[in-house]
């Protein structure tokens, strides 16, 4: 007997079904995600990392220097006009993303990398705040949640961002 005729092992891959999403927390209970092909990177920084500059939108927070690269970094929350919370933090879960140019994004939490089939995709249902729709690419229900699909470059094209 040679030795070819060992049996070989399988391992049985993964199966991922749809487009790949960057989930997080837009806020307290509040999930969202971006197509993952438009975010350039997820990160944590701290607070102090990024300068603050005078005369600016509530919701831009400033500059940071990001490998080389200076880039804007706005609150989300705020830029989206939902009510912030109120907790001072010493870092920020930032979500930089990309449509011909980068923008860092804070939000509340990053969860990690979904999958959503491509049929997962729904008009935003009637709670969502009107405000938010001009943002949405649409909704996906996960399990309970509805999450909000976010459109980076809507949000990147939003007038808030037309002057910085």
């Amino acid at each position: 007997m040679s030795s070819f005729d060992e049996p070989t092992l399988t391992i049985p891959s993964r199966q991922l079904i749809g487009e790949a999403y960057l989930k997080f927390q837009l806020a307290p209970r509040v999930p969202a995600v971006f197509a993952a092909k438009s975010v350039e990177e997820a990160t944590v920084l701290p607070t102090a990392q990024v300068t603050a500059i005078p005369n600016m939108p509530p919701c831009m927070l400033g500059l940071v220097n990001r490998r080389n690269r200076v880039i804007w970094v706005a609150n989300l929350v705020r830029l989206l006009g939902m009510p912030m919370p109120d907790r001072p933090s010493q870092q920020y879960s930032t979500v930089i993303v990309k449509a011909g140019s980068s923008l860092g994004l804070i939000v509340d939490e990053i969860d990690g990398i979904i999958h959503l089939p491509p049929d997962a995709l729904q008009p935003p249902p009637p709670q969502v705040n009107p405000a938010l729709v001009p943002y949405l690419k649409g909704c996906a229900v996960q399990g309970e949640k509805i999450l909000l699909v976010l459109d980076a470059e809507a949000v990147l094209q939003s007038s808030v961002f037309q002057g910085a």
